[in-house]
């Protein structure tokens, strides 16, 4: 059955609003550092950080909104600006590239060594000067309106924590190490595990099933595990 067109639309449209209306929340919501609340609601804003890259990453491969090309780079725009500024026609060939020269020298994404120099690497080709000076005039105009605190504990770390998280269960552990030569996409896959694929990473721990259909979109990444 044809997969209807708007329905990444929909679904991006649903990570997006759900970012902005708890981030306006949080932002003035008192703060106990006490209440195990507090700390969910940090993951779960974490998660929706990482949700908007996924977004992003979702409309590089055209799946955001298919057969609508300026729409889908809409989305992609939107999502990417709203994760800490990053610009999208910068992304999408360089993520284009990942998918062509996977863990070799070519690939941005792929560093040979530890898992911090490999972070570091990692960082280093997606943080440009512009994002981190917007990001501290946005830091310095929110801390106008909302307390400190608040605008560090959902607003900030929030993006640095999705960073570490599209990072380690979307780069570092599905190709690190060595592959075997029949493995043409150099990635491994984690164990099926539906809810916890999910959580972790919008199912893109299913890795070598995104490098071997990356035309099928997040949401329905989860019905490629075998």
């Amino acid at each position: 059955m044809k997969q209807p067109t708007y329905t990444g639309v929909l679904i991006a449209f649903v990570i997006i609003l759900s970012w902005f209306a708890l981030l306006t929340y949080l932002l003035q919501a008192p703060v106990d550092f006490s209440s195990p609340f507090t700390w969910l609601l940090f993951l779960v804003q974490t998660h929706l950080y990482t949700g908007l890259f996924i977004t992003a990453h979702d409309a590089m491969h055209g799946v955001a909104a298919p057969g609508h090309p300026k729409l889908n780079r809409a989305v992609g725009t939107t999502a990417a600006l709203l994760f800490a500024y990053n610009w999208y026609p910068r992304l999408l060939p360089r993520h284009h590239q990942h998918h062509r020269h996977v863990a070799t020298a070519h690939d941005p994404d792929y560093h040979h060594g530890s898992f911090w120099p490999w972070y570091f690497s990692f960082l280093k080709n997606y943080i440009t000067w512009w994002q981190l000076v917007l990001m501290a005039i946005t830091f310095n105009v929110l801390k106008l309106f909302f307390p400190l605190e608040n605008v560090v504990l959902y607003w900030m770390l929030p993006a640095i924590l999705a960073t570490f998280q599209l990072f380690y269960f979307g780069t570092y552990l599905p190709h690190r190490g060595e592959h075997a030569p029949d493995n043409p996409h150099k990635s491994t896959t984690q164990a099926q595990n539906h809810l916890w694929a999910f959580i972790s990473c919008y199912f893109f721990g299913y890795h070598y099933e995104h490098h071997e259909k990356p035309y099928v979109p997040w949401w329905q990444l989860y019905k490629e595990k075998r």
